[in-house]
């Protein structure tokens, strides 16, 4: 090719250039998955779900109001409490039935307390630096909520042409709504709105959140925007929940996967190769992963399959606060709970101490200094570290804005003997050894032994005193 026709390619590729650049087809360019802003609190956050029935033999707010102060040392950012609003009593289950089948939404279960005592949980909580969310049932409610009698017309009916309760599940206490009813998504919304104008509240748990069409997420979203910045969290695992109406979803597969491991003694490729590596390569950063030892649920159709993690608890606690995502705490877990609290009676947790309080406040403490743990898009990116015992050892690394964690967890009951392949240099160094408070140099491809179980987290950045 001679000079003069490498000059008109040349200048014809200038030239198309120069007309991309000046006249971008919209069809071709990125878009944000993502349209949320959540609120910049979220960013290091931890959430904690408190029963008020069972969690003090008072059962009341006041006596919530009482431990704040020790969920704040142990580094719980956000308080969830499970549903607060009256509760039906037609097909009532057990003698004080379930919180989710909600009489009536826009009231105050007097066995927790009056109104003004509510409002004073939630100024306490505001005082201690920390925010509270409620559990909204959104899906159904009880057999005697009024809207029952003064809207018929807002509730599936059966082939019979009567009410029913959600299909294919032991749930005879509630009935479901028809979300065809624009009416109904006007109420439901504007008492949604009513708990954060009235009592300055800080979000909501959706309580069976897919059930719901998403586009009343959507708009609800925007309603509870104009009044303050709000975080929700929905009990589902859809990508889709992100996009305009949810901050955080659970992690079921994670739970499962690791429940799965921890339990039956499997090697660690379902969660490496599936959780894992979807949730680096297709979940979008922006979104929060709920992570959990614990469901709440279990105790009314599970029984006792998930009761705990036997000897990997301790385990898996440390990958819920290390891996990408937001770490759960149920109330009673700090306190080494190990069995089912009843659901419809009363139970109350058996308090005592316990070393997972510890475990949880130096993680949390982690969580919260380190920007490498951070939720969402605010934290690091997961970056596998190979190692020789790749079925059974998961290590991984975290790294963001100069903070940088690297975990090592031995996933099975016998012990491990493995070398890390580390790729990269900066991964050679000094640590700290976050539970030994003590230092830990990683030199190239270092040998490691650890015990049945046994995990190690090492922090660039030494946790202030």
């Amino acid at each position: 090719m001679n000079l003069y026709n490498r000059l008109i390619i040349f200048s014809f590729l200038l030239f198309t250039s120069f007309t991309w650049a000046q006249k971008k087809d919209s069809r071709y360019e990125p878009k944000a998955y993502v349209e949320l802003n959540s609120p910049s609190w979220l960013k290091s956050a931890t959430l904690y779900e408190l029963n008020i029935r069972q969690f003090s033999s008072e059962g009341t707010f006041k006596a919530v109001e009482k431990a704040l102060p020790e969920l704040k040392a142990m580094g719980i950012d956000i308080i969830w409490l499970m549903p607060i609003h009256p509760i039906g009593e037609k097909n009532r289950k057990g003698s004080l039935g379930s919180y989710y089948s909600v009489k009536d939404y826009l009231g105050v279960n007097p066995e927790f307390g009056s109104e003004q005592e509510f409002k004073s949980l939630v100024q306490a909580i505001h005082a201690q630096g920390m925010y509270v969310i409620l559990d909204w049932v959104a899906n159904h409610s009880s057999w005697d909520n009024a809207l029952v009698q003064a809207h018929p017309s807002w509730y599936l009916k059966g082939p019979d042409g009567q009410f029913e309760p959600t299909p294919w599940r032991d749930y005879e206490d509630i009935i479901d709504f028809d979300y065809s009813n624009p009416e109904l998504r006007a109420y439901m919304t504007k008492a949604l709105t009513y708990w954060v104008e009235t009592f300055d509240i800080d979000g909501y748990r959706a309580d069976m959140a897919s059930f719901v069409p998403i586009e009343f997420w959507e708009n609800a979203r925007k309603e509870l925007e104009q009044i303050k910045p709000v975080f929700l969290l929905a009990e589902a695992q859809d990508k889709e929940l992100h996009r305009r109406a949810f901050d955080a979803t659970y992690a079921w597969e994670l739970y499962s996967a690791l429940h799965t491991i921890t339990t039956k003694n499997t090697p660690i490729h379902p969660l490496t190769e599936g959780y894992i590596a979807e949730h680096v390569s297709i979940f979008p950063k922006e979104g929060i992963r709920l992570q959990f030892t614990d469901n709440h649920d279990k105790n009314s159709w599970e029984g006792n399959q998930y009761l705990n993690f036997k000897e990997g608890l301790k385990a898996a606690m440390v990958l819920m606060t290390t891996l990408d995502g937001m770490p759960l705490v149920y109330n009673g877990q700090e306190a080494g709970l190990e069995r089912s609290l009843a659901f419809f009676e009363k139970d109350p947790i058996q308090w005592k101490a316990h070393e997972n309080r510890a475990i949880y406040t130096t993680l949390f403490k982690l969580k919260h200094e380190n920007q490498a743990l951070w939720n969402g898009k605010w934290g690091g990116q997961l970056r596998r570290i190979k190692n020789t015992k790749m079925d059974r050892v998961l290590s991984f690394a975290r790294e963001k804005n100069g903070d940088k964690v690297i975990t090592i967890v031995n996933l099975s009951p016998t012990t491990q003997t493995f070398s890390l392949e580390l790729s990269l240099k900066q991964d050679l160094g000094t640590y700290q050894d976050v539970f030994k408070a003590a230092p830990k140099s990683i030199k190239e491809n270092p040998t490691l032994t650890l015990e049945p179980w046994a995990y190690l987290v090492l922090s660039q950045t030494p946790l202030r005193p």
